[in-house]
């Protein structure tokens, strides 16, 4: 597998590489390492819409900081950030992941049954508002405020809509992490350089400013935006 070091913001590639090969690839699982393969292969390019090793590894720490046991993923792709989840879990964990895309989920599925911890995974193939509003209205089964973590990384305009679902289904004191929240450093750039910007950095841009103003003054989380990966946006819920 040739790397490709896309979903970083790090201007430099060498560093981007001296990121992963020093510190994240020697410590990637053989399945992470063999989905990101795979997906690189099928898909090329956009193999970036699953998060560098790094990150990955980042959100693994925090799950096991938090003694994370449940958790609900909006937008899935190949899975490598889902696999990053279910093998920091404990073996009774459960993960909901929700993505209209079964093929891709299928691209990464084979090596998370081979990382056997396909039994913490209810993949629903859906569109994710509909399903996090079942969620909400389901009787007898308390699944608002029993999340420990959600993580988002699907269509960016609906990031807020998501953050408004997830403030009722994850519990008081727990996380919500919003990836691409830099969208490849175009938040920083000016109305000129926009105009110069690849259609779907242009597309999306806008949609992320919006997220990051509003994140920004959400008296309900306690914030924290990181500079890994794409732009990686934590929030604890307070209320």
């Amino acid at each position: 597998m040739k790397d490709k070091f896309y979903g970083t913001i790090l201007q430099s590639e060498a560093l981007a590489k001296y990121l992963l090969e020093t510190s994240a690839y020697p410590r990637e699982h053989p399945q992470l390492k063999e989905l990101r393969s795979a997906t690189v292969d099928k898909y090329q390019y956009w193999s970036l819409m699953n998060v560098p090793a790094d990150e990955g590894q980042f959100i693994s720490m925090l799950l096991k900081i938090m003694n994370a046991k449940k958790t609900i993923e909006v937008g899935v792709f190949t899975g490598y950030s889902l696999l990053s989840t279910a093998l920091a879990l404990p073996d009774d964990g459960k993960i909901v992941a929700i993505d209209p895309d079964r093929e891709a989920y299928e691209t990464g599925l084979p090596f998370i049954k081979k990382a056997n911890v396909a039994h913490k995974i209810q993949y629903i193939q859906s569109d994710a508002m509909k399903v996090m509003n079942d969620l909400i209205a389901a009787k007898g089964e308390e699944e608002e405020g029993s999340f420990d973590f959600g993580f988002v990384d699907a269509d960016k305009e609906n990031y807020i809509n998501y953050h408004e679902k997830l403030l009722k289904l994850v519990k008081v004191g727990g996380i919500i992490g919003y990836d691409n929240t830099l969208w490849s450093g175009t938040v920083a750039a000016s109305e000129d350089d926009e105009n110069n910007m690849q259609d779907y950095l242009r597309g999306c841009r806008g949609h992320i400013l919006k997220l990051n103003s509003f994140l920004a003054n959400d008296d309900r989380i306690e914030l924290a935006h990181l500079s890994i990966g794409d732009g990686l946006t934590l929030c604890k819920r307070l209320k």
